[in-house]
């Protein structure tokens, strides 16, 4: 596919955005319940359209959630004990990219494989394998800024001021926790906290692993695929929208040209005024979209 810049009042159809923190969920779960489901996590749903999947061993649970009480889309909880709390919670509202949550899962995947000491890992500063700032290593290799907006926060921020994690010092409630924004991790696109573009949050005790899976996603320079009629309008002026177009023709080798010519000699009309590729011809259109 090829790349090529246009205005903001001209796209139509697909586009890439970037920075990829701007784009908003592709409002399709699949791709990230799959991780989980190769794994053989028992899925159902619920009336409402909610699915849910637990793991086999009933220690980790995921709710996707379009129908639920409020906008958290994506909720992840680990347990020591199945029937006990959860020993750590994370969140991704329901405008969060979808491309976030799927780093997350897969990265779950993995260590879920690798069992209870991976993915019950404690962070603990100064490990070399959990130490939680090891989340945030991607995010300052790709230029977000350290910053201290409160005394009890620590926080980088992207460069285009667009996007911020932030890092909740000292003690917090773990109800609050796991079932509002007053979490750990917060991790938020916009201009204002109390207002995000979407969020994501993360309690004290997630594996610095599952969290780095997200902020390298985050980081990530490629640019994420989306409709252009289900791009916010808070990105105008602010993301860089690039056309998806169709794959340019290729250009006619001699032989190609011999030949049209040669089919062409028994008709009535002069062989040369009616080429069978030129520059003007128009492209093919490309596929029904999904």
């Amino acid at each position: 596919m090829s790349l090529q810049p246009a205005t903001q009042d001209d796209l139509d159809g697909d586009v890439y955005v970037f920075p990829r923190h701007l784009a908003r969920s592709t409002t399709v779960g699949d791709p990230a319940l799959v991780p989980l489901r190769d794994l053989g996590w028992d899925l159902h749903h619920d009336d409402l359209g909610n699915a849910y999947l637990t793991a086999p061993d009933g220690r980790v649970r995921l709710g996707y959630l379009p129908e639920g009480e409020d906008d958290g889309l994506w909720r992840i909880n680990a347990y020591r004990d199945a029937f006990g709390p959860p020993v750590w919670g994370v969140c991704f509202n329901a405008d969060a990219p979808t491309e976030f949550a799927t780093a997350f899962t897969t990265a779950l995947a993995t260590a879920y494989c690798d069992g209870p000491d991976r993915y019950l890992a404690r962070p603990v500063v100064g490990s070399p394998e959990r130490d939680p700032f090891l989340a945030v290593d991607p995010l300052i290799a790709r230029g977000w800024q350290f910053d201290r907006p409160s005394p009890d926060t620590f926080a980088v921020t992207s460069p285009d001021g667009l996007a911020t994690l932030e890092y909740a010092v000292g003690p917090l409630d773990a109800k609050s926790e796991l079932d509002s924004r007053s979490a750990r991790w917060h991790l938020w696109s916009g201009t204002n906290v109390d207002r995000p573009f979407w969020y994501a949050t993360a309690s004290t005790d997630t594996p610095a692993a599952l969290l780095r899976a997200v902020t390298e996603s985050v980081a990530d320079p490629a640019p994420l695929l989306r409709w252009r009629q289900a791009t916010h309008s808070y990105v105008k002026g602010r993301a860089q929208l690039t056309p998806v177009l169709p794959p340019s023709l290729p250009s006619p080798t001699p032989l190609d040209v011999q030949r049209a010519l040669a089919a062409r000699r028994p008709t009535a009309v002069p062989a040369a005024s009616v080429p069978r590729w030129s520059t003007t011809s128009r492209p093919a259109l490309p596929g029904p979209r999904r």
